[in-house]
């Protein structure tokens, strides 16, 4: 390989390496937890609303909570597969 071809393979490294960091970062934010919430909740209250079910916007509180604290334990079990299952 040339020396300028090394490089752009290198720059294409550095880019992809940004990307990956900027994804993992986005994971693991804080926005990114408050916008599933809020998301979740929108639904959730549009659906209980829908139903006809009594007072969705307390109602859609706990579902959405659940959610959001079940996606948060998910980096605990990631870690434990990685850890014993996937070796």
């Amino acid at each position: 390989m040339k020396t300028e071809e090394l490089e752009n393979e290198i720059e294409k490294l550095k880019q992809r390496n940004e990307r990956v960091e900027s994804d993992k970062a986005w994971e693991t934010s804080g926005a990114r937890k408050i916008v599933i919430f809020l998301i979740t909740y929108v639904v959730i209250v549009i659906y209980f609303y829908f139903a006809q079910l009594p007072n969705p916007f307390i109602n859609a509180f706990v579902p959405a909570l659940g959610f959001v604290l079940s996606t948060l334990s998910l980096s605990y079990f990631k870690k434990v597969w990685l850890k014993y299952i996937h070796k």
